[in-house]
């Protein structure tokens, strides 16, 4: 009697998601396979003009993990991967037709996938609707809540949540809605990955000198949160406040997409500083930067990297820029949000003053409490934790991570009181309308 194969797929769209794969496929937190598939999805704006992350340095020396490495965008070419979901009436034919073409035949499917609440992992797990999921998160957006609602018939089918433990005692919220279980990837394992990715050319070795700074660039522009001039001072910020410290030798890693004219400008302000900052252009993961400089301190704003650099490597960390984000990131229910807070409540900030980090307990009340602002409907079982916070000692401390609008809306402590007679309530909607009206 012939038993069914069992192919495992795991969907990716970072070189950062593939590190994060393979440090759990050695730990062994996914079970045996016949097949393994790396589905690889470029999400670039132009894919066409973009490197698919199995194009990258280093890729080939992780390739030996998976079976074959096949492209999502091929398959559903010329669409594009981040905005194409399968019609209703069309699931039949398109789930027949993707296990011919991948030759699944009658395979008994597992599926492992990263951001599961928007496509492309969506649409693939609509298209193959009998297989478990393994959900992924190589970032502190595994920390939030999940940022929409899930059709129970796929949410249903998470039975667990692979994370990196970026942030020790600190517990994700994400899917749990769905009674999915955290679980978190060796962190020995994760930086092991990344020595393997760097290659025997990058081998650590201790520095004959204090190692450089190196700053993190995100390209906040590019997402709306910040305009370009903003964010080019937020840059110029985490050069004077490194220089203030005593240091003189910085390295910049920019986003890939950031414009050239900000390195520029952190060169020349720098040397006017007695600096010297260098720019990183090679596409590299900043842990592997860790690996070959040993720098002496790592800035950013809410860069994950962040937090790899001291929990992984025990590199000193400092923030930039949180406070002015927090107020400015609309809507509230934005999935960079918790990342934002947490960066907040336990990195120092760079220019000093601040207070103390919140230890584990207090960071996770105050990640219930503002996971529960932003999804009140999907994560309605905090609302008791958040009341907790908001009325407890440490409200005042942790009181701008919230908006008064959001905090009035939900009716939390700390918003506005409501009047609660209908008649009231119709004379105050009258008063703003003519007040929006004046405005006009």
């Amino acid at each position: 009697m012939s038993t069914r194969r069992t192919t495992q797929i795991f969907c990716a769209s970072t070189l950062y998601g593939v590190v994060t794969l393979a440090a759990a496929l050695d730990s062994g937190c996914f079970g045996p396979a016949d097949r393994r598939i790396l589905l690889v999805a470029n999400n670039a704006a132009v894919p066409e003009t973009t490197p698919a992350l199995d194009e990258a340095e280093g890729f080939e020396r992780l390739r030996s993990r998976f079976d074959s490495v096949l492209s999502w965008n091929e398959v559903i070419s010329p669409l594009h991967p981040g905005g194409w979901t399968p019609r209703a009436s069309d699931l039949p034919l398109l789930q027949r037709h993707l296990r011919r073409i991948w030759e699944l035949g009658d395979d008994r499917v597992e599926l492992a996938l990263e951001s599961l609440q928007v496509t492309p992992a969506l649409a693939i797990a609509q298209l193959l609707p009998e297989a478990p999921i393994t959900a992924y998160a190589d970032g502190l957006m595994s920390y939030g809540p999940t940022r929409n609602k899930i059709d129970p018939l796929i949410g249903g089918r998470v039975g667990r949540l692979l994370h990196l433990d970026l942030v020790p005692e600190l517990t994700p919220l994400l899917l749990a809605e769905f009674g999915a279980t955290s679980e978190a990837v060796p962190t020995q394992a994760f930086t092991k990955v990344v020595e393997e990715l760097a290659g025997p050319a990058a081998k650590a070795v201790a520095p004959a000198q204090e190692g450089p700074v190196v700053l993190l660039g995100q390209y906040l522009a590019a997402l709306n949160l910040l305009t370009a001039a903003e964010e080019e001072e937020l840059h110029l910020r985490m050069v004077r406040g490194a220089v203030a410290l005593g240091h003189r030798r910085l390295v910049f890693k920019p986003h890939p997409t950031a414009p050239d004219a900000w390195s520029r400008a952190l060169v020349e302000t720098a040397a006017e500083l007695g600096a010297v900052l260098t720019v990183e252009d090679r596409p590299v993961l900043a842990e592997v930067l860790y690996r070959e400089l040993r720098p002496a301190l790592v800035v950013g704003c809410f860069s994950t990297a962040l937090l790899t650099a001291r929990t992984f490597y025990g590199v000193p960390i400092a923030r930039v820029g949180t406070e002015t984000l927090l107020q400015r990131l609309a809507p509230f229910q934005n999935s960079n949000r918790i990342p934002l807070t947490v960066v907040d409540a336990v990195v120092p900030p760079l220019e000093g003053g601040g207070g103390a980090a919140l230890d584990p307990t207090e960071l996770n009340d105050l990640v219930a409490a503002v996971g529960f602002a932003m999804q009140p409907k999907i994560r309605a079982d905090l609302r008791g934790a958040a009341e907790r916070h908001l009325s407890g000692p440490l409200a005042e401390r942790t009181r701008h991570h919230f908006t008064r609008r959001r905090l009035t809306v939900l009716g939390l402590p700390g918003g506005l009181p409501i009047p609660r007679h209908p008649r009231v309530r119709r004379l105050a909607r009258h008063a703003l309308r003519l007040r929006k009206a004046l405005k006009r």
